[in-house]
């Protein structure tokens, strides 16, 4: 089954693990608890905390309780949905104050401007919230890349290591899971992927192998059609 559109991952695939880890964190923690406090009684803010107590089980939490909560589970890397949500509205400041800029490798511009080009549908999947998504390719050091992309999903569409999350993203693009190639660095990913039925690619800049599947170091290396 020829491939038609390509799904891919952003961390360790398309950016550098060392951005998220190194440059988003460290200001979601700087920035996050001040952005709370002044934005808690607004509608969009003030239903993810209120998620986050669900979340948590802390119902009654108050304010610096949930931003407490918030920097813990950004310390363990937890997750979690109205982290995830909370962490993009404060990195769109950054994006369009110019503090930030996302860090997409060069092969992967390359690679994705040749797919689109060639016809191919793009998607993006990743733990991170698709608003977090179209900001790291809207404000990327290359550019704005979203016009590249069909659609983004994250864990509203269910874990990146669930069969189920990749049927589920198949039937919302309208195609077999047999036309759609995923990229990830994550095996148990690229596993899942596959179990759903699509073609996949691993992406291992470092060198080694992620067992089972197609594995490649550049962007460059894939060629969606013998895939």
């Amino acid at each position: 089954m020829p491939i038609k559109a390509i799904l891919t991952d952003i961390e360790g695939t398309t950016s550098a693990v060392s951005f998220v880890f190194d440059v988003l964190f460290p200001f979601a923690v700087q920035h996050l608890p001040d952005f709370v406090r002044r934005h808690a009684a607004e509608p969009a803010v003030a239903a993810q905390l209120d998620a986050v107590r669900a979340e948590s089980g802390e119902a009654q939490a108050d304010v610096e309780r949930v931003v407490a909560i918030l920097l813990e589970w950004i310390a363990s890397d937890r997750k979690a949905t109205p982290l995830k949500a909370l962490q993009g509205m404060v990195w769109e400041q950054g994006y369009r104050a110019g503090q930030l800029k996302g860090h997409v490798y060069p092969d992967a511009v390359d690679a994705l401007r040749q797919w689109h080009a060639a016809g191919y549908a793009l998607y993006v999947y990743s733990s991170g919230s698709i608003q977090a998504q179209k900001l790291i390719f809207g404000c990327s050091e290359a550019g704005d890349l979203t016009p590249l992309f069909s659609g983004y999903f994250d864990t509203t569409s269910g874990g990146k290591r669930e069969a189920a999350s990749y049927a589920r993203i198949a039937a919302a693009i309208g195609r077999p899971a047999g036309e759609i190639l995923f990229l990830s660095d994550v095996v148990e990913e690229l596993d899942a992927a596959r179990a759903a039925g699509m073609a996949t690619a691993g992406l291992a800049r470092d060198g080694g192998e992620l067992a089972g599947h197609l594995t490649v170091a550049s962007f460059a290396a894939i060629e969606p059609s013998a895939c």
